[in-house]
């Protein structure tokens, strides 16, 4: 009965056995290639986002804008505070925060992509000793199948 089902691994399971989860060099070399301005651009790119989102960032940027702050208010002008807000204040320390959250969300998603890719491991060997338990009861029908075959030809009359 073994003979029936013959299971055969799919070569991609092979390959991201040795390659492993998607990193984000690999990512990075996809989108800009491996060029040494490419890998510049993001070590600059990383160094930035790195430095910039961070929370001390935010501080040091409300800062800096605390600095022209008494000049937007001496003016008297709404139309000079708003813009102080929206174009000096919202923009220099959103910035920084809004990058902070996206890293915490980029690591809570790395985090479920790591954890589904170990759960699709684990699936995967489930589905092979699933294999192997398949075909152990193919060995045991096809003996139950034999014996059938045996006591009904030592009845059948001839």
């Amino acid at each position: 009965m073994s003979d029936i089902y013959n299971y055969s691994q799919p070569q991609h399971i092979t390959d991201r056995a040795v390659k492993g989860p998607p990193k984000v060099r690999e990512a990075a070399l996809s989108l800009h290639g491996d060029t040494a301005i490419a890998r510049f651009n993001n070590r600059i790119g990383l160094a930035v986002t790195k430095s910039v989102g961070t929370m001390w960032a935010a501080y040091v940027f409300a800062a800096i804008t605390l600095v022209s702050l008494p000049a937007a208010i001496v003016s008297g002008q709404p139309i000079i505070i708003v813009a102080w807000i929206a174009q000096t204040f919202l923009q220099l320390v959103l910035l920084p925060i809004i990058i902070v959250g996206q890293n915490l969300q980029a690591a809570a998603s790395d985090q479920r992509s790591a954890a589904t890719y170990e759960d699709a491991g684990a699936i995967l060997e489930e589905a092979k000793e699933i294999q192997v338990h398949l075909e152990s009861q193919d060995a045991m029908i096809s003996a139950l199948l034999d014996k059938i075959k045996s006591i009904e030809s030592a009845i059948r009359p001839k």
